[in-house]
């Protein structure tokens, strides 16, 4: 099965609209999530997710981000496989920084 995607510009919209619906779960490293992250993310990175799975809030709207898409991508998949219905952000953190928010840091 395909990861579902979600754009930067459409995650923006749905936030605005209704925050609370989502859970925002970043996979990077801590070092990445200091430099640039989204308000009311949650840090797990990728290597601890099997083990932290209950920390995830699957009955919100799951949205996994990395810097550029790629770690995320893997992520979403094995949450797929786990029953967690996500999407994966297209281009990640850097897409975010560059469309919604161009005070971000990019690294």
């Amino acid at each position: 099965m395909a990861v579902q995607e979600i754009s930067p510009n459409y995650l923006q919209q749905k936030l605005t609209e209704s925050a609370e619906h989502y859970f925002l779960l970043d996979v990077r490293e801590p070092f990445e999530y200091d430099i640039a992250k989204l308000q009311a993310s949650r840090l797990i990175p990728m290597n601890q997710i099997p083990a932290r799975l209950s920390e995830i809030d699957s009955d919100k709207k799951v949205v996994v981000i990395c810097h550029h898409g790629m770690r995320s991508a893997q992520v979403a998949y094995f949450l797929d496989q786990q029953g967690i219905a996500c999407f994966n952000l297209t281009g990640g953190i850097d897409a975010w920084a560059r469309c919604c928010d161009e005070s971000m840091a990019l690294y």
